[in-house]
C-alpha cells in the first residue's frame, strides 16, 4: 500500500570515515550554515561605513556557535527531558546521546548578544539586527540535516507527495516536515530579513521580524510535524514547539515597539541639541 507513496532516498548519513573519525553529512550542513554566515556577516561588515569589523564579526559568530551549543542543549534537556534531568542530573551532559533545542539555542545566542554588545559598546538591539539575517541560513541547513538522518519526520497523511521513512516503525506515508521547515524557516525567513536589512531600517525591526517569522512558522509548520513520543500534544491540539513558538511572536512585536520608540526618542533629542545649538548661535550674532 505504500509504494504508491514517494520512498525515502537511500542516503548513507555518513559521507565518509577514517578509522573512528566519521564525517556526517548532518555536521556538514551546520558547517555549511556556519561558513555561508560569516561569509555574508563579512560583507555586511565590509559594507558598513567602519561600523562592524571583521574581527568583531568573528568574536560575534564565536559567541554566538557556544551560545547555540549550550542553549541549545540546556533547552533540550529542561523543555523537552526534564524528567531525565531530574532522575540524573548528569544526563544535561550526555551530549553524545543527541538532543538540542532551537529555541534553548535561541536563548543562548541572545545571551550572546547582549554579552557582545557590552564588551563592544553596541546597542543590544543593532547587534540582534545584524544577527538576525544569519540565523536562518544555519536553520535550513539544519532542516536538511535532520531530512537526510531520516528525523523529526511529520505526521500521517496521504498527500501526492507523503513520504514514508526507514527510521518510522509504522512504515507509513508522512509529511516530509523537515523540508517544510527549511522552505519556510530558511528560505522564506532569510528573504524576508533579507530585503528588510537591504536598506537603513528602525532599529530592532530585523530582530522583531525573525522572532515574529520564525514563531509563525514553527507554528504552522507543528500541525504537519509528528509530537514527541513522550510528549504528545497539550489539550489534545498543541504541541510543546508552539508553546514555545507562540511568545516569540509577542516579543517580536515588542522589540520591534521598543526599537521605534527609542529611534523617536533619539529623533527628538537630535532635534533639541540641533535647536539649542541655532539658538546659541542666534544670541552670539
Amino acid at each position: 500500500m505504500t509504494e504508491q507513496f514517494l520512498q525515502f532516498p537511500i542516503i548513507d548519513p555518513i559521507i565518509f570515515s577514517i578509522g573512528p573519525v566519521a564525517l556526517r553529512w548532518y555536521g556538514m550542513m551546520y558547517l555549511i550554515g556556519f561558513l555561508a554566515a560569516m561569509f555574508i556577516a563579512n560583507k555586511a561588515a565590509d559594507n558598513s561605513k567602519g561600523l562592524w569589523t571583521r574581527e568583531q564579526v568573528s568574536d560575534l559568530l564565536f559567541y554566538s556557535f557556544l551560545g547555540v551549543i549550550l542553549g541549545g542543549r540546556v533547552g533540550y534537556v529542561l523543555f523537552y527531558q526534564f524528567d531525565y534531568f531530574l532522575a540524573d542530573p548528569l544526563y544535561l551532559f550526555q551530549i553524545w546521546q543527541g538532543g538540542m533545542s532551537f529555541h534553548g539555542g535561541l536563548i543562548g545566542v541572545i545571551a550572546a548578544v547582549f554579552i557582545f554588545a557590552r564588551k563592544s559598546n553596541k546597542s543590544f538591539l543593532a547587534v540582534g539586527d545584524f544577527v538576525a539575517p544569519l540565523v536562518p541560513i544555519g536553520l535550513g541547513m539544519g532542516r536538511l540535516g535532520n531530512f537526510i538522518n531520516a528525523e523529526l519526520w511529520g505526521r500521517q497523511t496521504d498527500v501526492p507527495w507523503a513520504m514514508v521513512f526507514p527510521t518510522d516503525s509504522l512504515q507509513v506515508p508522512r509529511h516530509p516536515s523537515q523540508l517544510y521547515e527549511f522552505f519556510l524557516e530558511g528560505v522564506v525567513l532569510f528573504a524576508i530579513l533579507y530585503v528588510i536589512t537591504r536598506k537603513p531600517r528602525s532599529l530592532g525591526l530585523a530582530s522583531g521580524a525573525f522572532l515574529i517569522g520564525y514563531g509563525i512558522f514553527r507554528t504552522i509548520v507543528e500541525f504537519f510535524r509528528e509530537p514527541d513520543a513522550h510528549l504528545g500534544l497539550y489539550f489534545s491540539f498543541i504541541s510543546k514547539g508552539q508553546i514555545l513558538s507562540l511568545p516569540m511572536i509577542l516579543v517580536g512585536i515588542l522589540v520591534i515597539y521598543l526599537g521605534y520608540l527609542s529611534q523617536e526618542k533619539s529623533a527628538i533629542k537630535s532635534t533639541k541639541v540641533s535647536d539649542t545649538a541655532k539658538t546659541k548661535v542666534r544670541g552670539k550674532s
